[in-house]
């Protein structure tokens, strides 16, 4: 009978030991986000084949990090930040949140910029928020809060830009992170440079990185401060032994494109102006940020068990001169960049690791950052969960496991009534754009036109179909004002009468 009672109190310890240490290897999660990063702005081809434009930059981490997991050529973000991270946190499409637009540092102060023909919609420019009660404001349950009330302690690191300062939103402590690392309504830093205090000036409180003093004492470049901190803080959290989501958003490569000495020089070597080898250094301290993540994680003997998820919000940035100090890409070739819903302002590069995903493996697969909330929430192994809104987004962790795995009828939106830059110039700002296997639509906004475009045949978007394929084009602009209806979405409206735009199926 002794014998026996130790058999059965031996099963039961190591029964609960199983359990206890079950949810002891919950898979920790990295979202890492770059900041207007075009697809082209790394040595890792995203094309078919190697570009001068890849051959430009050196990013040995993500190359790295794509022979561990699965590259994605068809990674679909917004045209411009703050829609981007909105969806990231929701799982929402921008027709259906209506942040179309960046937001202010400043509460209930759009920013589009004047315009002689079109008003923009009615868009939330006071951003996300996680309770009713701030006007224009999109109220949803997010993705940190979901993974908190499932055990995980969720980090905050770098850019936050989901709302203005005086909304809840502008603290990333009240959509659910435990911990904010740098991360304020600021869509830019106010310098890079720690001898600078991460400001503009002495008098800067609107975009200064808070918080990263004792970096700043040591002057340390912001990327590496914040890496350092993230690490720290993750740290932490594993030595509680409870599983981590980080949200690593790196201010970089958005401007100002300011020196970082440790890879600036090596740039200017090679033959490239000031400006262009400030932002190719940009890049570079991001991707060691990145491998600085992975050789933790193998250290701690946590990268088995961490999936990383690496992407950029929007395209590379590409409306100035080639060689100015305003853009340092031109995201070939894909057609035009941020603000744009031509290819090179919406497709992004976005790399995909961790358990189950097979190495060095590439999908064709076209999805998009309303994915990502359903998509990390599967990762965590979270199959019910509620939330107050409609979520846009679908679980893509199956296309991640099985490269070969392909939905052809899966539809994409674009929504931007906005007007983002002083510049006029066709397809940037004001547009709406859909995609459906290899065919896309654009609705242009000013013009009432209509661009049918095949991507497998026309990755470059330079032989407009409507009059081939009449028929195409009449169907996808059903679609398009089906699926614009559906989520509620809400047009720019005549100056001249002040009524809305016609839907894309109105157009002639």
């Amino acid at each position: 009978m002794k014998y026996l009672s130790y058999i059965l109190f031996l099963a039961c310890f190591l029964f609960v030991g199983k359990e206890s240490n079950s949810q002891s290897k919950k898979p920790n999660i990295i979202i890492f986000l770059v900041d207007d990063m075009g697809w082209q702005d790394c040595s890792l081809p995203f094309w078919d084949k190697v570009t001068e434009q890849n051959r430009r930059f050196h990013t040995p981490n993500m190359e790295r990090l794509a022979s561990q997991g699965i590259k994605l050529t068809n990674a679909y973000a917004n045209a411009v930040c703050t829609p981007t991270r909105v969806s990231i946190m929701t799982g929402m499409n921008e027709a259906r949140h209506m942040v179309t637009n960046w937001t202010n540092v400043i509460k209930d102060e759009p920013t589009d910029y004047p315009d002689s023909v079109l008003n923009p919609a009615a868009w939330n420019y006071n951003g996300l928020s996680p309770l009713k009660g701030t006007p224009k404001t999109i109220v949803a349950n997010t993705l940190p809060q979901l993974l908190k009330e499932n055990g995980y302690r969720t980090i905050h690191c770098g850019k936050a830009h989901f709302a203005p300062y005086g909304t809840p939103a502008s603290e990333p402590l009240n959509i659910g992170f435990d911990v904010n690392i740098g991360g304020s309504s600021a869509g830019h830093p106010g310098s890079y440079l720690g001898e600078k205090k991460y400001r503009s000036s002495e008098t800067d409180t609107l975009r200064d990185v808070r918080g990263l003093d004792f970096y700043a004492e040591k002057k340390v470049f912001l990327t590496e401060a914040l890496t350092m901190e993230a690490i720290f803080q993750v740290k932490r959290t594993v030595a509680r032994k409870q599983p981590f989501f980080l949200y690593m958003s790196h201010y970089a490569v958005h401007l100002p494109f300011e020196k970082d000495k440790r890879f600036y020089q090596k740039y200017i070597d090679a033959g490239l102006t000031e400006n262009e080898a400030k932002y190719a250094a940009l890049v570079e301290g991001m991707d060691k940020s990145l491998g600085d993540i992975m050789d933790y994680l193998k250290k701690a003997k946590l990268d088995k068990n961490t999936y990383i998820l690496f992407l950029s919000d929007n395209g590379g940035l590409s409306l100035a001169p080639p060689r100015s100090a305003a853009a340092q890409t031109q995201n070939l070739p894909l057609k035009q960049g941020k603000g744009s819903l031509y290819e090179g302002g919406i497709r992004v590069p976005m790399i995909v690791a961790g358990p189950g995903i097979q190495k060095a493996s590439i999908s064709s697969q076209y999805l998009s950052v309303d994915d990502m909330l359903p998509t990390v929430l599967a990762m965590a192994g979270i199959k019910k969960y509620e939330v107050q809104q409609v979520v846009d987004g679908e679980n893509m962790l199956p296309y991640y496991k099985h490269k070969n795995k392909v939905n052809d009828n899966k539809i994409l939106i674009w929504h931007y009534p906005n007007n983002w830059t002083n510049l006029d110039l066709h397809g940037i700002s004001w547009m709406s754009a859909i995609r459906q296997g290899d065919w896309k639509l654009i609705y242009f906004h000013k013009t009432g036109e209509l661009e049918l475009y095949n991507l497998k045949e026309d990755i470059s978007e330079n032989n407009e179909l409507s009059k081939q394929f009449p028929e195409k084009r009449k169907a996808m602009a059903a679609l398009l004002t089906q699926e614009l209806k559906n989520r509620k979405a809400k047009m720019p409206s005549l100056k001249s009468s002040g009524l809305p735009i016609p839907w894309p199926d109105e157009i002639k």
